[in-house]
């Protein structure tokens, strides 16, 4: 079975990250998302990837190539200008089977497949469509569910008292090629307000079923953060992430760290960076690789992407750091001093 990945959205949100560089490559512990998705769906069997692109569609192309070193094989859609969700589905359809996996490519999902394939077979659905509990639905479209799975309709943005149930729509689908068909060709669609309540108005078998495993909208720079700290955390594991250096600290290879400078768990520093002396780094501090931080920074809950050099005095805290840019997510707090390490 083939998965389309959905990779070519502006990503707006997560500007200014995304402004030179596609969302679904937004780094995550050094490594671009769209990689970590890959061996994540690789692990769970599937092998053969379509990837739909648009914003730099090249950069995409070129990090992922035809699939060889990941150990997959890739295709590419290209979509000649933004066609939304159902359209890009639609645009790569000769490029699938009869019945394939659809996920949404910058959403950070690292859910299981089986039970949603198992699920979709015994239904004999058309359309499933794998649904994830949030705790406030006002910010999605909640899906209301019949009791045997069937989607009656989704609520676009409810208030919490008015919305039907606390499910949404998690970017991830089964489909048939006979529903992908029933799509306009050429034109941008949206799957949630136009497809998929079609396929429902005519009686369509479209289902939706709960998805397990860590859901994450990394829709905004807050929520990109967020992602990190749940990894610090251990609330989530990455295919192939490293083994912890020691508890809540993660060392790259190469990477040096001043015996004057201190880390303070959790934190990552990735391949090749450079600590100085005086530096503090951590809590929640992701070091990108080759990134240097010289004498008496001080980093916490901040993101420092790779290549990056930081020099002088400087307090870095609740911040994504770029090569070209810094984007400030709240006011700078105190660093916590509790459990310092030395290196």
């Amino acid at each position: 079975m083939k998965a389309l990945l959905l990779a070519g959205g502006l990503g707006t949100r997560l500007r200014p990250l995304t402004l030179h560089l596609p969302k679904p490559l937004a780094p995550v512990m050094d490594r671009p998302w769209l990689e970590h998705l890959i061996e994540h769906l690789k692990l769970q069997g599937i092998d053969e990837f379509v990837i739909a692109v648009h914003h730099h569609a090249d950069r995409i192309e070129q990090k992922l190539g035809d699939g060889d070193r990941l150990g997959v094989r890739i295709a590419y859609s290209r979509e000649p200008r933004p066609l939304g969700t159902a359209g890009a589905i639609r645009h790569a359809l000769d490029l699938l089977g009869d019945r394939f996996i659809v996920v949404n490519a910058d959403i950070i999902h690292l859910v299981r497949l089986v039970p949603l394939l198992e699920f979709h077979r015994n239904h004999r659905a058309l359309v499933t469509i794998g649904l994830t509990e949030v705790e406030d639905p006002s910010h999605f479209g909640v899906v209301e569910r019949a009791w045997d799975g069937r989607v009656l309709r989704f609520v676009e943005k409810p208030s919490r008292e008015r919305a039907p149930s606390r499910l949404v729509n998690a970017g991830v689908y089964v489909m048939e090629r006979a529903a992908v068909e029933r799509i306009p060709a050429g034109r941008e669609v949206s799957i949630e307000r136009e497809t998929f309540p079609a396929l429902i108005a005519s009686g369509a078998a479209v289902f939706g079923c709960p998805v397990q495993g860590y859901w994450l909208d990394m829709g905004t720079l807050e929520r990109y953060m967020q992602l990190h700290r749940d990894l610090l955390d251990e609330r989530v594991h990455l295919p192939g992430m490293p083994r912890a250096s020691r508890p809540g600290v993660w060392i790259g290879p190469g990477a040096r760290v001043h015996p004057a400078a201190r880390l303070v768990p959790p934190v990552w520093l990735g391949e090749g960076c450079r600590i100085g002396a005086g530096c503090t780094v951590g809590p929640h501090a992701v070091i990108g690789a080759e990134v240097e931080l010289l004498s008496h920074t001080r980093v916490t809950d901040a993101i420092i992407l790779p290549r990056v050099q930081v020099s002088g005095i400087t307090t870095i805290g609740n911040a994504i750091v770029g090569p070209d840019f810094t984007a400030a997510l709240r006011p700078i707090t105190a660093a916590q001093t509790e459990g310092v390490l030395q290196p």
